[in-house]
């Protein structure tokens, strides 16, 4: 949603969610290639399939990424493109 905030029990939030600090090194992978696993994000399970966009750059995919960790009152450290490539190299898909 606009706010961050998720959409209850399908959508997970991003603001101030755990999920990004605790799993960093995966989410250029998801971002990519989607998620299919049930992940927990501040305590609540989620289930939703989450599908990958194949056609984002990796420049465009570490702006997403950075806007992510910094709005929403989220202040993680930024992502380097050379983070986001060698992250993607590591990807496991299905």
């Amino acid at each position: 949603m606009d706010n961050g905030a998720g959409l209850g029990a399908l959508i997970p939030p991003l603001a101030g969610s755990d999920y990004l600090t605790a799993h960093r090194n995966n989410l250029p992978c998801v971002i990519r290639h989607g998620l299919a696993d049930t992940i927990v994000v501040n305590g609540q399970m989620y289930a939703e399939r989450m599908q990958g966009v194949k056609d984002l750059s990796e420049i465009q995919m570490t702006n997403v990424l950075n806007y992510i960790l910094q709005s929403w009152g989220n202040q993680i450290p930024p992502f380097t493109l050379e983070e986001v490539q060698k992250a993607l190299q590591s990807c496991k898909t299905e």
